[in-house]
């Protein structure tokens, strides 16, 4: 039995004894300046900062964004809730360089050439309503959930122009399924 859910080539069944207790933690994304980004995913994504942490010798501050509900075990200790920060799963590390603005830095949001990152994405109860309050905020769209072949499924940008996929988990094969081989 595999201990995969699916198959693809290049996987590896054993997993090695080391590998225990390595959590996937966080995806770090630069930002030119950080209270509209952390206007954008606070107020229009609903994430919480859960630590920040500045870094004067080197001019630079991190801010890490869960969009975790479960806060309940977060500490007000410091130095325990860096802890829990970095031992948690699926954060947004948000990077601002001190001497980056908007005025003198754009970053590659990976969709142009040379391709590479290419977006995060939010699971939402409700893709329209999502869109119609993220339309509403003046927030710009990619591909709207009508758009495109894969209907369902919609794409917005940050402030920084980076891609974030919008879609309800419950339809996602829904939305995949014609579009999949054999």
């Amino acid at each position: 039995m595999s201990r995969h859910f699916d198959q693809a080539e290049g996987l590896c069944e054993t997993k090695d004894a080391a590998t225990s207790g390595f959590v996937f933690n966080q995806t770090m994304l630069r930002i030119a300046d950080p209270e509209r980004s952390l206007d954008f995913y606070t107020r229009i994504m609903g994430m919480t900062l859960l630590k920040r942490l500045d870094f004067a010798q080197m001019k630079f501050s991190l801010y890490f964004l869960t969009s975790s509900e479960a806060l309940s075990d977060i500490s007000h200790d410091d130095a325990e809730r860096t802890e829990q920060t970095f031992g948690r799963p699926a954060m947004l590390e948000l990077t601002h360089n001190w001497d980056d603005t908007p005025q003198t830095v754009s970053y590659h949001n990976g969709n142009s050439n040379p391709k590479g990152f290419g977006h995060i994405g939010f699971h939402v109860p409700d893709t329209e309503a999502a869109c119609e309050r993220f339309d509403k905020l003046g927030v710009p769209f990619q591909k709207r959930p009508q758009d495109g072949s894969m209907k369902g499924i919609a794409f917005i940008q940050d402030p920084d122009g980076y891609w974030i996929e919008i879609f309800n988990a419950a339809q996602v094969n829904t939305i995949c399924q014609p579009h999949l081989q054999g």
